[in-house]
């Protein structure tokens, strides 16, 4: 996945790096993995069998399946909703053999799994606008363990840009909101990590820098920006080489 080039006025807000922190709460698609070419495939084949001349873009990334639908085609009743939801589903669960782990994933997870380690306490976990059948069928393809207390979009009854997600995984770690910090690569996932109380780093990997800067407390281009250290009882997020 390629970073979305800044446009010229486009700018960072004021760096926070370095951050403290008790927990990293992180997105999967487009913070983790590079699932973008596979989603919209996908989107756009269902958008094509609904009869529709619509296209997936940057606006609906980071949401839940069954919260785009109802946006993109009002039209359709519960049972057209389901039915386009689990045909979905099926299109994406197929579609993962080209998904890519991306830059500094398997790194910065190896840091705060050392640690959590070191803390004796957890320190991440992904809360994900995935169902957990996606969600399982896409982070096989990392041969990464899977984090015991991650939040997926049928756990939830209000998902992104709604704080109920990352309220959740705070909830699930045992961490006041305040004390995490969310990394994720679109507007709704930020929205949702503010409004739970979270700081917010914003990937630019889908989503324009522009659109994302106002949102967050950082941006980078990939996790491979970032490293964590431990600092008493601190974790310490940092730009790498700073």
């Amino acid at each position: 996945m390629t970073a979305i080039p800044d446009s010229p006025d486009a700018s960072a807000p004021t760096d926070a790096l370095p951050l403290r922190t008790t927990t990293l709460l992180l997105d999967m698609d487009g913070t983790l993995i590079d699932s973008g070419p596979a989603v919209e495939r996908a989107w756009n084949t269902l958008l094509r069998e609904l009869g529709t001349d619509l296209t997936f873009g940057a606006a609906q990334h980071g949401r839940p399946a069954r919260q785009v639908l109802a946006e993109l085609m009002p039209e359709l009743d519960e049972e057209q909703l389901a039915r386009a939801h689990d045909r979905i589903e099926a299109l994406e669960i197929a579609d993962v053999d080209a998904i890519l782990t991306l830059p500094g994933t398997e790194r910065l997870l190896r840091e705060l799994d050392a640690a959590a380690e070191q803390l004796n306490r957890p320190t991440w976990t992904i809360v994900t606008s995935c169902t957990a059948g996606l969600f399982e069928a896409r982070w096989a393809t990392t041969g990464l363990p899977a984090p015991a207390q991650r939040v997926t979009a049928d756990q939830v009854t209000h998902g992104k840009p709604d704080p109920e997600p990352y309220l959740l995984g705070a909830e699930r770690l045992g961490v006041a909101p305040e004390r995490t910090i969310v990394i994720e690569d679109s507007v709704g996932g930020l929205h949702s990590g503010a409004a739970a109380g979270a700081r917010t780093i914003a990937v630019t990997s889908t989503t324009p820098a522009a659109d994302l800067a106002p949102l967050a407390d950082a941006l980078v281009t990939s996790l491979d920006d970032l490293e964590i250290t431990v600092d008493g009882e601190d974790l310490v997020l940092s730009r790498r080489g700073s």
